[in-house]
Protein backbone atom coordinates (compact mmCIF):
# COMPACT_ATOMS: atom_id res chain seq x y z
CA UNK A 1 0.00 0.00 0.00
CA UNK A 2 1.02 3.29 -0.86
CA UNK A 3 0.38 7.00 1.23
CA UNK A 4 0.38 10.14 -1.18
CA UNK A 5 -0.03 13.52 0.57
CA UNK A 6 -0.46 16.21 -1.98
CA UNK A 7 0.14 20.00 -1.15
CA UNK A 8 0.87 23.34 -2.31
CA UNK A 9 -2.36 24.41 -3.42
CA UNK A 10 -4.33 27.85 -2.88
CA UNK A 11 -5.89 30.51 -4.16
CA UNK A 12 -4.08 32.62 -6.57
CA UNK A 13 -4.72 35.17 -9.60
CA UNK A 14 -4.03 34.04 -12.97
CA UNK A 15 -0.92 34.58 -14.27
CA UNK A 16 1.06 33.47 -10.36
CA UNK A 17 2.37 29.97 -10.16
CA UNK A 18 2.31 27.50 -7.60
CA UNK A 19 4.03 24.01 -6.87
CA UNK A 20 2.34 20.97 -6.28
CA UNK A 21 4.01 18.49 -3.70
CA UNK A 22 3.21 14.67 -3.83
CA UNK A 23 5.10 12.91 -0.98
CA UNK A 24 4.74 9.33 -0.87
CA UNK A 25 5.00 6.49 1.49
CA UNK A 26 4.74 2.83 2.03
CA UNK A 27 5.54 0.96 -0.74
CA UNK A 28 6.51 3.85 -2.43
CA UNK A 29 9.09 2.74 -5.32
CA UNK A 30 6.75 3.41 -8.69
CA UNK A 31 9.01 4.19 -12.58
CA UNK A 32 5.80 6.10 -13.10
CA UNK A 33 3.81 8.70 -11.45
CA UNK A 34 1.11 11.18 -12.97
CA UNK A 35 -0.61 14.26 -11.96
CA UNK A 36 -4.35 14.59 -12.77
CA UNK A 37 -7.01 16.93 -11.69
CA UNK A 38 -10.71 17.21 -11.00
CA UNK A 39 -13.18 20.52 -11.71
CA UNK A 40 -16.29 20.41 -10.40
CA UNK A 41 -18.79 18.41 -12.17
CA UNK A 42 -15.88 17.42 -14.42
CA UNK A 43 -14.28 14.02 -15.07
CA UNK A 44 -10.68 13.65 -13.69
CA UNK A 45 -8.29 14.54 -16.11
CA UNK A 46 -4.73 14.01 -16.47
CA UNK A 47 -2.11 16.76 -16.35
CA UNK A 48 1.36 15.52 -16.77
CA UNK A 49 3.50 12.33 -15.79
CA UNK A 50 7.05 10.93 -15.81
CA UNK A 51 8.86 8.13 -16.08
CA UNK A 52 12.07 8.03 -14.19
CA UNK A 53 13.52 4.81 -15.99
CA UNK A 54 13.67 6.79 -19.36
CA UNK A 55 13.84 10.16 -17.70
CA UNK A 56 10.28 11.18 -20.00
CA UNK A 57 7.71 13.41 -19.06
CA UNK A 58 4.32 14.61 -20.73
CA UNK A 59 1.85 16.93 -20.61
CA UNK A 60 -1.69 17.41 -21.45
CA UNK A 61 -2.20 20.18 -24.57
CA UNK A 62 -3.82 22.59 -22.31
CA UNK A 63 -0.43 22.82 -19.43
CA UNK A 64 2.41 22.17 -21.71
CA UNK A 65 4.63 25.19 -21.84
CA UNK A 66 3.23 26.18 -18.47
CA UNK A 67 3.69 23.19 -16.18
CA UNK A 68 6.73 21.04 -15.41
CA UNK A 69 6.77 17.79 -13.34
CA UNK A 70 9.89 16.55 -11.91
CA UNK A 71 10.23 14.28 -8.80
CA UNK A 72 13.01 13.52 -6.02
CA UNK A 73 13.31 9.49 -5.94
CA UNK A 74 15.63 10.37 -2.48
CA UNK A 75 12.88 11.63 -0.99
CA UNK A 76 10.07 10.10 -3.11
CA UNK A 77 8.38 13.04 -3.49
CA UNK A 78 6.81 14.29 -7.05
CA UNK A 79 6.72 17.36 -7.99
CA UNK A 80 4.24 20.00 -10.72
CA UNK A 81 5.53 23.47 -11.02
CA UNK A 82 2.21 25.44 -12.24
CA UNK A 83 3.23 29.01 -13.80
CA UNK A 84 0.63 31.18 -16.20
CA UNK A 85 -1.85 29.66 -14.04
CA UNK A 86 -5.55 30.77 -15.76
CA UNK A 87 -9.15 30.19 -14.11
CA UNK A 88 -9.82 26.84 -16.17
CA UNK A 89 -6.78 25.48 -14.43
CA UNK A 90 -9.21 25.53 -11.39
CA UNK A 91 -9.52 21.95 -9.94
CA UNK A 92 -8.50 19.53 -6.92
CA UNK A 93 -4.95 18.02 -8.39
CA UNK A 94 -3.71 14.32 -7.43
CA UNK A 95 -0.78 12.60 -7.99
CA UNK A 96 -0.50 8.59 -8.35
CA UNK A 97 2.07 6.08 -8.81
CA UNK A 98 1.19 3.77 -12.17
CA UNK A 99 2.07 0.90 -13.58
CA UNK A 100 3.06 2.24 -16.86
CA UNK A 101 3.85 5.59 -18.80
CA UNK A 102 0.20 6.79 -19.66
CA UNK A 103 -2.40 9.19 -19.80
CA UNK A 104 -5.16 7.08 -18.56
CA UNK A 105 -6.63 7.10 -15.04
CA UNK A 106 -6.52 3.58 -15.29
CA UNK A 107 -3.07 2.92 -15.31
CA UNK A 108 -2.38 4.76 -11.49
CA UNK A 109 -3.04 2.49 -8.82
CA UNK A 110 -3.45 4.50 -5.56
CA UNK A 111 -4.81 8.38 -5.06
CA UNK A 112 -4.05 10.67 -2.83
CA UNK A 113 -6.61 13.31 -1.15
CA UNK A 114 -5.51 16.03 -3.34
CA UNK A 115 -5.12 19.53 -2.91
CA UNK A 116 -7.84 22.62 -4.23
CA UNK A 117 -6.00 24.97 -6.62
CA UNK A 118 -8.23 28.04 -7.30
CA UNK A 119 -7.41 30.94 -9.92
CA UNK A 120 -9.01 33.96 -9.97
CA UNK A 121 -9.23 36.41 -12.71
Amino acid sequence: QVQLVESGGGLVQAGASLRLSCAASGRTFSSYYGWFRQAPGKEREFVAAISWSGDNTMYADSVKGRFTISGDNAKNTVYLQMNSLKPEDTAVYYCAPGVAFTREARGYLYWGQGTQVTVSS
